[in-house]
């Protein structure tokens, strides 16, 4: 890579602060990857990110997949799915958002249609993406003998700040938004989640969670956007036979880590490669999770 022609072209689909903060400089400054696309549904929004980075304005989902060789998305997870099932089809590579789509049955069609097309999924899976993340998942499943952990995620995200205007995130809650972060990191770290034992969700947008693990290992996790913490508490710890290790944050920014994103992806294209441990097949399993706590929490 690093030849202009030899660069994948990327199409965005979506305009809002997460594709303006991540998405678009990302792709924009990694050389494996060039920004040539941008389709949002407020045109202006899509006109005023395309021009920052010299991409073209898709009039359509449509135009934007027939320019381009891949699709990153940064819409909400029932626009991601349809339109990722028909790029797929097309044969083209897909960078995703979580949770990634709304129904587990949009997740498996999804799933399907990636693996039917052969093409390359990633899911921005941010923290998976930071190097500490998986030196110390690598360090737990050495050592082993964890029989339990605990994930908080604490933030004040829909109170204020660039989220807090997001009608799906105000619709679908901490659940759909941090819970497939905090899922993935307890899951990777003790096992396979199997199925969640007790979920609750207060009135104030408070989610409990209890949840089992493949080999017997249990978590429980402690979900929120609306409390108004400063900074954000988020903490994911395990225990068992060998103490008590809390995953550390070494200050890994998401936009680095959407670049080792960008590495691997442009790696997996590059050498045909289909799987990978944040490819769409994690994504699902994560959709599972979620349904499966929304039927416990009765909402």
């Amino acid at each position: 890579m690093g030849v202009v022609d030899e660069q994948l072209r990327v199409g965005l689909v979506g305009a809002g602060p997460w594709a303006k903060l991540v998405h678009a400089p990302g792709l924009a400054d990694h050389p494996g990857t060039r920004l040539t696309s941008v389709w949002a549904r407020r045109p202006e929004a899509a006109a005023e990110l395309a021009e920052s980075y010299g991409a073209t304005v898709a009039a359509d989902p449509d135009e934007l997949l027939s320019t381009v060789d891949a699709v990153a998305f940064a819409v909400p997870p029932e626009v991601q799915a349809e339109i990722a099932v028909k790029a797929a089809g097309l044969g083209k590579h897909l960078v995703l958002e979580k949770p990634i789509a709304s129904t587990v049955d949009d997740a498996e069609r999804l799933a399907d249609a990636v693996a039917d097309a052969g093409v390359a999924s990633l899911v921005v899976l941010t923290r998976r993406f930071a190097p500490e993340t998986e030196e110390q998942l690598a360090q737990l499943r050495q050592t082993g003998g964890w029989v339990g952990g605990t994930a908080r995620w604490l933030t004040g995200a829909l109170l204020d700040g660039p989220f807090s205007g997001s009608p799906w995130r105000h619709q679908r809650g901490p659940i759909d938004d941090i819970g497939p972060h905090a899922f993935d990191i307890l899951d990777a770290a003790l096992g396979t989640i199997t199925e969640v034992l007790s979920a609750h969700v207060s009135a104030s947008g408070l989610w409990q969670l209890s949840l089992a693990h493949e080999g017997g290992a249990t978590s429980t996790a402690t979900l929120t956007m609306t409390v108004p913490l400063s900074p954000p508490v988020v903490e994911v710890s395990v225990f068992g036979e060998h103490g008590y290790r809390q995953f550390a944050d070494r200050g890994t920014s998401p936009q680095q880590c959407y670049t080792n994103l960008l590495d691997d992806f442009v790696a997996m294209v590059d050498s045909g490669t289909t799987t990978h441990r944040c490819d769409v097949r994690r994504g699902l399993h994560l959709q599972r999770i979620i349904e499966e706590a929304r039927r416990k929490a009765g909402v």
